[in-house]
């Protein structure tokens, strides 16, 4: 099992909604602040897309919402590597608070340079490999 990236963050008043919880668009927010940090981690980082022009592009998500988050909570992103293609990978994110998990988020992400999917650099490919895990349960499923 390779290895899992840690996340953390905390809930702020603004992103509370109508309801007193936390809003849709923040759990997305969360993960996309996790997958940036993956890329950093692998070599993806703010020095390489400025020298290349190149990045990773979501393409594809699925997100399950599982339980309400509160205001002010402490959130914990774990980030996983489901498959490495030449120009693609496959992410999965859990979200916890505390010990529960209160949402996934699955990804299929390109790796874009000049506007078309690139493969990605050896030394990239080779530490995404390095965060390959089994696939989860819930992964890959459609909304029943």
């Amino acid at each position: 099992m390779g290895e899992v990236l840690l996340h953390h963050d905390r809930v702020r008043p603004e992103w509370i909604d109508y309801n007193g919880h936390l809003s849709e668009p923040y759990y997305v927010l969360v993960f996309g602040d996790a997958t940036t940090a993956l890329m950093d981690a692998v070599g993806l980082d703010p020095a390489y897309r400025e020298s290349t022009g190149a990045s990773l592009y979501t393409v594809e998500a699925h997100v399950r919402y599982l339980r309400e988050v509160g205001p002010d909570a402490e959130l914990t992103v774990t980030t996983s590597v489901l498959a490495v293609g030449a120009k693609k990978v496959r992410l999965w994110h859990e979200l916890y608070v505390g010990d529960e998990l209160v949402a996934t988020e699955e990804l299929l992400c390109l790796h874009v340079a000049d506007g078309r999917a690139a493969p990605f650099p050896e030394a990239v490919a080779e530490r995404l490999g390095a965060h390959l895990t089994p696939l989860p349960e819930h992964a890959g499923r459609a909304i029943a």
